[in-house]
């Protein structure tokens, strides 16, 4: 489960509930970026995507909290992450049924 994938990454507790708010905004913004950026919405919910799921954690590792020291640098990891997205025809591109 990408929440809980989420939280562990961010170092929170899986037993904790008091940022599951917080944490589920960043991973629908995340998702909202990838599509607003050109990453089909179906790709952009696959959990089971290794870049999809890296992209998401990367994303709320960069966002979440308020004294980040690591933040610009994980920004700039998830801005290359979802460039190469966006450049691959396998993420972007309809395919016909």
């Amino acid at each position: 489960m990408i929440l809980d994938d989420t939280k562990a990454a961010l170092r929170i507790s899986k037993a904790t509930m008091l940022f599951d708010n917080e944490v589920n905004d960043l991973i629908a913004a995340a998702r909202m970026d990838l599509q607003l950026a050109g990453v089909q919405p179906g790709k952009a919910q696959n959990d089971n995507d290794p870049l999809i799921k890296r992209a998401l954690i990367v994303y709320c590792k960069a966002n979440f909290g308020f004294d980040n020291p690591d933040a610009k640098r994980l920004q700039a990891s998830y801005t290359s992450l979802k460039a190469h997205l966006t450049l691959s025809q396998e993420y972007t591109s309809v395919t016909p049924t």
